[in-house]
Protein backbone atom coordinates (compact mmCIF):
# COMPACT_ATOMS: atom_id res chain seq x y z
CA UNK A 1 0.00 0.00 0.00
CA UNK A 2 1.13 3.60 -0.78
CA UNK A 3 -0.40 6.82 -0.40
CA UNK A 4 -0.25 8.44 -3.75
CA UNK A 5 -0.44 12.53 -4.86
CA UNK A 6 -3.26 12.58 -7.13
CA UNK A 7 -0.98 14.11 -9.50
CA UNK A 8 1.37 11.25 -9.76
CA UNK A 9 -1.21 8.18 -9.96
CA UNK A 10 -1.25 6.33 -13.56
CA UNK A 11 -3.52 5.07 -15.10
CA UNK A 12 -3.83 1.65 -14.58
CA UNK A 13 -3.20 2.32 -10.36
CA UNK A 14 -5.55 0.46 -8.32
CA UNK A 15 -7.64 1.99 -5.63
CA UNK A 16 -6.25 0.37 -1.68
CA UNK A 17 -8.80 2.15 -0.10
CA UNK A 18 -12.20 3.47 -0.39
CA UNK A 19 -11.93 7.40 -1.14
CA UNK A 20 -14.31 9.79 0.85
CA UNK A 21 -15.40 12.42 -0.26
CA UNK A 22 -15.26 15.31 2.24
CA UNK A 23 -19.60 15.02 3.12
CA UNK A 24 -18.45 11.34 4.14
CA UNK A 25 -19.83 10.11 0.86
CA UNK A 26 -17.92 7.28 -0.85
CA UNK A 27 -16.38 8.84 -3.91
CA UNK A 28 -14.76 5.79 -5.48
CA UNK A 29 -14.61 2.06 -4.13
CA UNK A 30 -11.60 0.03 -2.63
CA UNK A 31 -10.30 -2.32 -5.99
CA UNK A 32 -11.24 0.37 -8.30
CA UNK A 33 -9.10 1.11 -11.80
CA UNK A 34 -7.94 4.38 -12.40
CA UNK A 35 -8.89 5.90 -15.65
CA UNK A 36 -8.91 9.02 -17.08
CA UNK A 37 -12.93 9.88 -15.75
CA UNK A 38 -11.66 8.53 -12.24
CA UNK A 39 -9.16 10.98 -12.54
CA UNK A 40 -10.85 14.19 -13.58
CA UNK A 41 -13.35 12.82 -10.27
CA UNK A 42 -10.49 13.70 -7.91
CA UNK A 43 -8.87 16.67 -9.16
CA UNK A 44 -12.57 18.04 -9.29
CA UNK A 45 -13.31 16.96 -5.83
CA UNK A 46 -9.93 18.53 -4.72
CA UNK A 47 -8.67 14.79 -3.69
CA UNK A 48 -4.97 15.53 -2.86
CA UNK A 49 -3.75 11.91 -2.54
CA UNK A 50 -5.43 8.73 -1.93
CA UNK A 51 -4.28 4.71 -1.20
CA UNK A 52 -3.32 3.40 -4.14
CA UNK A 53 -1.67 -0.71 -4.09
CA UNK A 54 1.69 -1.41 -4.27
CA UNK A 55 2.88 -3.40 -7.03
CA UNK A 56 3.52 -6.15 -4.40
CA UNK A 57 -0.13 -5.54 -3.41
CA UNK A 58 -1.56 -5.54 -6.68
CA UNK A 59 -0.22 -8.81 -7.50
CA UNK A 60 -2.19 -10.19 -4.34
CA UNK A 61 -5.83 -11.48 -5.20
CA UNK A 62 -8.63 -9.51 -4.00
CA UNK A 63 -10.35 -10.98 -0.93
CA UNK A 64 -12.39 -13.63 -1.80
CA UNK A 65 -15.85 -12.07 -1.15
CA UNK A 66 -14.86 -8.40 -2.65
CA UNK A 67 -13.55 -10.92 -5.74
CA UNK A 68 -16.57 -12.70 -6.18
CA UNK A 69 -18.94 -9.38 -5.91
CA UNK A 70 -16.84 -7.90 -8.52
CA UNK A 71 -16.65 -10.54 -11.22
CA UNK A 72 -20.35 -10.91 -10.45
CA UNK A 73 -21.00 -7.83 -11.40
CA UNK A 74 -18.59 -7.35 -14.20
CA UNK A 75 -20.56 -10.72 -16.01
CA UNK A 76 -23.90 -9.53 -15.57
CA UNK A 77 -23.15 -6.40 -17.35
CA UNK A 78 -21.31 -8.68 -19.87
CA UNK A 79 -24.34 -11.19 -20.26
CA UNK A 80 -26.61 -7.73 -20.73
CA UNK A 81 -24.77 -6.26 -23.26
CA UNK A 82 -24.48 -9.69 -25.12
CA UNK A 83 -28.10 -9.85 -25.11
CA UNK A 84 -28.83 -6.77 -25.90
CA UNK A 85 -26.50 -7.06 -29.20
CA UNK A 86 -28.61 -10.52 -29.89
CA UNK A 87 -31.98 -8.40 -29.30
CA UNK A 88 -30.86 -5.83 -31.98
CA UNK A 89 -30.23 -9.09 -34.23
CA UNK A 90 -33.24 -10.28 -33.90
CA UNK A 91 -34.76 -7.42 -34.14
CA UNK A 92 -33.56 -6.64 -37.61
CA UNK A 93 -34.40 -10.19 -38.89
CA UNK A 94 -38.15 -9.57 -37.48
CA UNK A 95 -38.46 -6.45 -38.94
CA UNK A 96 -37.20 -7.82 -42.30
CA UNK A 97 -39.73 -10.95 -42.34
CA UNK A 98 -42.69 -7.52 -41.09
CA UNK A 99 -41.49 -5.69 -44.17
CA UNK A 100 -41.98 -8.50 -46.29
CA UNK A 101 -45.28 -9.46 -45.43
CA UNK A 102 -44.00 -12.93 -44.02
CA UNK A 103 -45.01 -14.68 -40.52
CA UNK A 104 -43.20 -13.24 -37.41
CA UNK A 105 -41.29 -15.45 -34.68
CA UNK A 106 -43.03 -13.70 -31.73
CA UNK A 107 -42.27 -16.47 -29.48
CA UNK A 108 -38.53 -15.90 -30.35
CA UNK A 109 -38.33 -12.26 -29.53
CA UNK A 110 -40.54 -12.61 -26.82
CA UNK A 111 -38.22 -15.32 -24.66
CA UNK A 112 -34.90 -12.84 -25.98
CA UNK A 113 -36.79 -9.60 -24.55
CA UNK A 114 -37.42 -12.29 -21.24
CA UNK A 115 -33.59 -13.08 -21.23
CA UNK A 116 -32.59 -9.28 -21.31
CA UNK A 117 -34.90 -8.28 -18.92
CA UNK A 118 -33.26 -10.78 -16.49
CA UNK A 119 -30.16 -8.50 -16.31
CA UNK A 120 -32.24 -5.38 -16.00
CA UNK A 121 -30.31 -4.01 -12.86
CA UNK A 122 -27.39 -3.44 -14.96
CA UNK A 123 -29.46 -0.83 -17.25
CA UNK A 124 -29.68 2.81 -16.24
CA UNK A 125 -32.28 4.65 -17.68
CA UNK A 126 -30.31 7.99 -17.29
CA UNK A 127 -27.15 6.89 -17.84
CA UNK A 128 -27.04 3.64 -20.35
CA UNK A 129 -25.96 3.80 -23.99
CA UNK A 130 -25.24 1.35 -25.78
CA UNK A 131 -21.46 1.76 -27.18
CA UNK A 132 -21.59 -0.48 -30.06
CA UNK A 133 -24.37 0.95 -31.71
CA UNK A 134 -24.29 2.27 -35.38
CA UNK A 135 -26.03 5.37 -36.60
CA UNK A 136 -27.77 3.13 -39.04
CA UNK A 137 -29.67 0.75 -36.42
CA UNK A 138 -31.01 3.50 -34.20
CA UNK A 139 -34.58 2.34 -35.02
CA UNK A 140 -33.83 -1.42 -33.09
CA UNK A 141 -31.83 0.32 -30.25
CA UNK A 142 -34.27 2.80 -29.56
CA UNK A 143 -37.24 0.24 -29.39
CA UNK A 144 -34.95 -2.04 -27.22
CA UNK A 145 -34.78 0.73 -24.88
CA UNK A 146 -37.81 2.30 -25.04
CA UNK A 147 -38.96 -1.87 -24.74
CA UNK A 148 -36.77 -1.81 -21.42
CA UNK A 149 -37.94 1.74 -20.12
CA UNK A 150 -41.49 0.94 -20.28
CA UNK A 151 -41.20 -2.27 -18.80
CA UNK A 152 -39.89 -0.44 -15.56
CA UNK A 153 -42.37 2.39 -15.84
CA UNK A 154 -45.24 -0.20 -16.02
CA UNK A 155 -43.69 -1.33 -12.86
CA UNK A 156 -43.62 1.90 -10.90
CA UNK A 157 -46.85 2.79 -12.17
CA UNK A 158 -48.39 -0.11 -10.64
CA UNK A 159 -49.51 -2.49 -13.50
CA UNK A 160 -49.93 -6.07 -12.74
CA UNK A 161 -47.03 -7.90 -12.86
CA UNK A 162 -48.67 -9.74 -16.15
CA UNK A 163 -48.46 -6.40 -17.77
CA UNK A 164 -44.97 -5.22 -17.40
CA UNK A 165 -43.29 -7.95 -20.02
CA UNK A 166 -46.54 -6.93 -22.61
CA UNK A 167 -45.67 -3.23 -22.16
CA UNK A 168 -42.67 -4.14 -22.99
CA UNK A 169 -43.24 -5.87 -26.26
CA UNK A 170 -45.72 -3.22 -26.76
CA UNK A 171 -42.45 -0.76 -26.91
CA UNK A 172 -40.35 -3.19 -28.82
CA UNK A 173 -42.73 -3.00 -31.84
CA UNK A 174 -44.10 0.51 -31.70
CA UNK A 175 -42.59 1.77 -34.51
CA UNK A 176 -42.59 -1.47 -36.69
CA UNK A 177 -44.29 0.37 -39.18
CA UNK A 178 -41.52 2.26 -39.98
CA UNK A 179 -40.28 -0.62 -42.10
CA UNK A 180 -42.61 0.88 -44.90
CA UNK A 181 -41.69 4.50 -44.84
CA UNK A 182 -39.84 5.68 -47.28
CA UNK A 183 -36.10 5.36 -45.94
CA UNK A 184 -35.16 9.06 -47.58
CA UNK A 185 -38.10 10.58 -45.39
CA UNK A 186 -36.96 8.78 -42.10
CA UNK A 187 -33.19 9.41 -42.72
CA UNK A 188 -34.10 13.04 -43.54
CA UNK A 189 -31.58 15.21 -41.85
CA UNK A 190 -33.24 18.83 -42.46
CA UNK A 191 -37.12 19.54 -41.79
CA UNK A 192 -39.68 17.27 -42.82
CA UNK A 193 -41.92 18.59 -46.27
CA UNK A 194 -45.70 18.30 -45.06
CA UNK A 195 -46.55 15.72 -47.36
CA UNK A 196 -43.14 14.25 -45.85
CA UNK A 197 -44.33 14.24 -42.52
CA UNK A 198 -48.06 13.01 -43.45
CA UNK A 199 -46.10 10.26 -45.00
CA UNK A 200 -43.93 9.62 -41.91
CA UNK A 201 -47.16 9.46 -39.58
CA UNK A 202 -48.63 6.91 -41.77
CA UNK A 203 -46.09 4.60 -39.28
CA UNK A 204 -48.69 4.20 -37.01
CA UNK A 205 -51.46 2.59 -39.09
CA UNK A 206 -49.16 0.29 -40.88
CA UNK A 207 -47.51 -0.90 -37.49
CA UNK A 208 -51.17 -1.52 -36.56
CA UNK A 209 -52.07 -3.79 -39.73
CA UNK A 210 -48.68 -5.23 -39.66
CA UNK A 211 -49.68 -6.76 -36.01
CA UNK A 212 -53.38 -7.03 -35.87
CA UNK A 213 -53.82 -10.40 -37.40
CA UNK A 214 -50.28 -12.12 -35.30
CA UNK A 215 -51.08 -14.14 -32.55
CA UNK A 216 -49.12 -14.08 -29.40
CA UNK A 217 -49.33 -10.65 -28.90
CA UNK A 218 -52.27 -9.18 -26.64
CA UNK A 219 -54.34 -5.82 -28.10
CA UNK A 220 -52.80 -3.57 -25.73
CA UNK A 221 -49.30 -4.26 -27.80
CA UNK A 222 -51.56 -3.87 -31.32
CA UNK A 223 -53.29 -0.89 -30.01
CA UNK A 224 -49.71 0.94 -29.30
CA UNK A 225 -48.75 0.84 -32.50
CA UNK A 226 -51.26 2.18 -33.87
CA UNK A 227 -51.48 4.50 -30.40
CA UNK A 228 -48.27 6.16 -29.22
CA UNK A 229 -48.63 9.67 -30.88
CA UNK A 230 -52.08 10.48 -29.59
CA UNK A 231 -52.16 13.06 -27.04
CA UNK A 232 -54.38 13.77 -24.42
CA UNK A 233 -55.79 16.65 -25.78
CA UNK A 234 -56.85 14.66 -28.49
CA UNK A 235 -54.17 16.91 -30.79
CA UNK A 236 -52.58 13.44 -31.46
CA UNK A 237 -52.64 11.06 -34.45
CA UNK A 238 -53.73 9.34 -36.46
CA UNK A 239 -57.62 9.04 -34.75
CA UNK A 240 -57.19 12.15 -32.91
CA UNK A 241 -58.45 10.17 -29.25
CA UNK A 242 -58.28 11.77 -26.32
CA UNK A 243 -57.79 10.26 -22.67
CA UNK A 244 -59.03 7.20 -22.00
CA UNK A 245 -59.48 5.93 -25.12
CA UNK A 246 -55.95 5.78 -25.25
CA UNK A 247 -54.52 2.65 -23.99
CA UNK A 248 -52.39 2.71 -21.15
CA UNK A 249 -49.58 0.59 -22.93
CA UNK A 250 -49.27 3.57 -25.38
CA UNK A 251 -49.45 5.98 -22.62
CA UNK A 252 -46.27 4.08 -21.12
CA UNK A 253 -44.49 3.40 -24.52
CA UNK A 254 -45.15 7.42 -25.55
CA UNK A 255 -42.95 8.55 -22.14
CA UNK A 256 -40.28 6.20 -23.16
CA UNK A 257 -40.06 7.02 -26.71
CA UNK A 258 -39.91 10.66 -26.36
CA UNK A 259 -37.69 10.18 -23.66
CA UNK A 260 -35.23 7.69 -25.55
CA UNK A 261 -35.46 9.86 -28.94
CA UNK A 262 -34.39 13.43 -27.24
CA UNK A 263 -31.53 11.57 -25.49
CA UNK A 264 -29.95 9.51 -28.24
CA UNK A 265 -27.76 10.50 -31.19
CA UNK A 266 -29.28 10.45 -34.90
CA UNK A 267 -28.09 11.77 -37.70
CA UNK A 268 -29.52 15.07 -38.13
CA UNK A 269 -29.06 15.91 -34.16
CA UNK A 270 -26.96 14.88 -31.07
CA UNK A 271 -28.45 13.13 -28.16
CA UNK A 272 -29.67 16.14 -25.04
CA UNK A 273 -29.34 16.03 -21.76
CA UNK A 274 -31.34 13.59 -20.01
CA UNK A 275 -32.01 16.08 -17.09
CA UNK A 276 -33.03 18.74 -19.10
CA UNK A 277 -35.14 16.22 -21.15
CA UNK A 278 -37.04 15.19 -18.39
CA UNK A 279 -38.08 19.05 -17.33
CA UNK A 280 -39.28 19.37 -21.50
CA UNK A 281 -41.09 16.44 -20.74
CA UNK A 282 -42.59 17.77 -17.27
CA UNK A 283 -43.57 21.27 -18.95
CA UNK A 284 -43.82 20.85 -22.39
CA UNK A 285 -46.09 17.49 -21.80
CA UNK A 286 -48.94 19.68 -19.98
CA UNK A 287 -52.35 18.08 -21.49
CA UNK A 288 -50.80 15.73 -23.83
CA UNK A 289 -49.06 12.93 -22.05
CA UNK A 290 -50.43 11.41 -18.97
CA UNK A 291 -49.55 13.41 -16.06
CA UNK A 292 -49.36 11.01 -13.78
CA UNK A 293 -47.17 8.36 -15.81
CA UNK A 294 -45.06 11.16 -17.01
CA UNK A 295 -44.53 12.25 -12.33
CA UNK A 296 -43.87 9.14 -11.95
CA UNK A 297 -41.31 8.53 -14.56
CA UNK A 298 -39.46 11.98 -13.91
CA UNK A 299 -39.80 10.80 -10.42
CA UNK A 300 -38.37 7.72 -10.08
CA UNK A 301 -35.49 8.04 -12.83
CA UNK A 302 -34.21 11.00 -10.50
CA UNK A 303 -34.43 9.32 -7.44
CA UNK A 304 -30.38 8.92 -6.78
CA UNK A 305 -29.12 9.52 -3.07
CA UNK A 306 -26.94 11.89 -1.93
CA UNK A 307 -23.52 11.58 -3.35
CA UNK A 308 -24.23 10.65 -6.79
CA UNK A 309 -21.35 12.07 -8.76
CA UNK A 310 -22.71 14.41 -12.03
CA UNK A 311 -21.79 16.71 -14.84
CA UNK A 312 -22.85 19.91 -15.16
CA UNK A 313 -23.76 21.83 -18.24
CA UNK A 314 -20.36 23.89 -17.77
CA UNK A 315 -18.08 20.85 -17.20
CA UNK A 316 -17.73 20.78 -13.40
CA UNK A 317 -18.09 17.69 -11.49
CA UNK A 318 -19.99 17.03 -8.56
CA UNK A 319 -21.95 15.04 -6.22
CA UNK A 320 -25.73 15.64 -5.29
CA UNK A 321 -26.41 16.33 -1.79
CA UNK A 322 -29.86 16.96 -1.33
CA UNK A 323 -33.40 16.56 -4.09
CA UNK A 324 -36.19 18.41 -3.42
CA UNK A 325 -39.20 16.51 -4.82
CA UNK A 326 -40.67 19.68 -5.47
CA UNK A 327 -37.66 19.79 -8.60
CA UNK A 328 -36.41 16.25 -8.99
CA UNK A 329 -34.38 17.13 -11.97
CA UNK A 330 -32.64 20.26 -10.57
CA UNK A 331 -30.97 18.89 -6.94
CA UNK A 332 -28.25 20.76 -4.90
CA UNK A 333 -24.68 19.88 -5.95
CA UNK A 334 -22.02 20.34 -4.15
CA UNK A 335 -19.18 21.47 -6.38
CA UNK A 336 -15.43 21.67 -4.49
CA UNK A 337 -17.20 23.03 -1.59
CA UNK A 338 -19.86 25.54 -3.25
CA UNK A 339 -23.17 24.27 -2.67
CA UNK A 340 -25.19 24.96 -5.72
CA UNK A 341 -28.78 25.28 -6.37
CA UNK A 342 -29.89 24.05 -10.05
CA UNK A 343 -33.73 24.91 -9.18
CA UNK A 344 -32.75 28.47 -8.27
CA UNK A 345 -29.48 28.76 -10.90
CA UNK A 346 -31.41 28.11 -13.93
CA UNK A 347 -28.47 28.41 -16.41
CA UNK A 348 -27.00 25.38 -15.28
CA UNK A 349 -28.46 21.82 -15.52
CA UNK A 350 -26.93 18.06 -14.94
CA UNK A 351 -25.47 17.17 -18.66
CA UNK A 352 -24.41 13.71 -17.14
CA UNK A 353 -25.04 11.18 -14.43
CA UNK A 354 -21.14 9.82 -14.00
CA UNK A 355 -21.63 7.50 -10.82
CA UNK A 356 -25.29 6.74 -9.76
Amino acid sequence: MAIVPVSQIKLGDRINEDVVTRLGNVLLQKGKTISQRELDVLRAFMIHSISIQSTVDAAKPLEEEELTSNNVESEKMVLFQKDFDDTVSKMKKMFALADAGAPMPVLEIRTQLETLVTNLDQYNILTFTNKRAALADYLYNNSIMVALSSFMLARWYGLPQKDWTQVAMAGLLHDIGNVRVDPAILNKTSKLMAHELEEMKKHTVIGYNILKSVTGLNEGVKLTALQHHEKEDGTGYPLGLKGDKIHIYAKIVAVADIFHAMTSNRKYKDAQSPYLVLEQLQTESFGKLDPLVVQTFIDKVTSFHNGTVVRLNNDSIGEIVFTDSKHPTRPMVNVEGRIINLASERTMFIQEVIKP
